[in-house]
């Protein structure tokens, strides 16, 4: 069990739709709470405004939070990008990756080691069932939350015994902000369900009182999960209606505006 009252958290993401209700839940439960974002999230107690994806920048914040007694890390900082690969650009891939995958890793990373010697602490990563069932058009999300996953794992098993507990929850789509109008219409268009964000934010607290593991939401999800791991064929074919949806979506027609 993670002891919530007295404990201090650093939140990544903490300006966010999802980020900002996990602040007030676990101050409610007595954390004092860090928010790191890009800008200033009201919800937490103190703030650190960052662009995770600046190299340098993270640096600097890994460096502070080494100095400072963390008692639990929650990585929920994300960004998606819905759209062919090929018309991202290098940017946006690079700062999807950065923000998605490298600063949990960085943080975290920073972190173990005070963690190791008080034989205490929490590391806990949000990640998303897209990184157990990889979608198409959200490529580079999809695998960079693929490899969030496999970090928690690692992680976990190479802290094992030291008294740090690393949790890894995977939601499925979520009701928030980073759900552009586009990618509305496509969860419109394939009656994809987006589970409300406070409902999230409870579980994740949850997760992280009781010390859980990994955590996938969703029951079809999960099987979803099962299948794309033992027979990825069969997903493969069950995605096809989906993927000439989004095709569909991303195709500009006469005028440059999309169907």
């Amino acid at each position: 069990m993670q002891r919530l009252e007295g404990a201090r958290v650093a939140l990544t993401g903490a300006a966010g739709g999802l980020g900002g209700l996990l602040a007030e839940r676990l101050r409610a439960k007595g954390a004092q709470v860090l928010g790191i974002d890009r800008a200033v999230s009201p919800a937490c107690d103190e703030s650190a405004t960052i662009d995770l994806s600046d190299m340098a920048a993270l640096d600097s914040l890994a460096a502070t939070l080494a100095g400072r007694r963390i008692d639990i890390l929650v990585n929920a900082a994300g960004l998606q990008y819905f759209g062919a690969i090929d018309e991202q650009g290098t940017g946006r891939i690079a700062t999807g990756f950065a923000v998605n995958l490298v600063a949990p890793a960085i943080l975290s990373a920073a972190l173990v080691p005070q963690m190791r010697e008080r034989a205490s602490g929490g590391i806990v990563n949000i990640g998303s069932m897209m990184g157990a069932v990889p979608y198409p058009f959200f490529t580079a999300y999809s695998s960079a939350k693929a490899g969030l996953k496999a970090f928690s794992q690692a992680l976990r098993r190479e802290v094992a015994g030291s008294g740090i507990t690393v949790t890894h929850v995977a939601p499925r789509a979520v009701n928030t902000p980073l759900n552009t109008p586009q990618i509305r219409a496509f969860m419109d268009a394939t009656r994809m369900r987006a589970d409300r964000p406070e409902a999230i934010a409870d579980r994740i607290v949850t997760a992280i009182e009781r010390g859980e593991g990994d955590v996938s939401i969703g029951g079809m999800e999960r099987v979803f999960s099962h299948l794309n791991a033992l027979a990825p064929g069969l997903i493969d074919h069950g995605l096809r209606g989906q993927i000439a949806t989004a095709r569909a979506l991303l195709t500009p027609v006469a005028g440059g505006v999309s169907r």
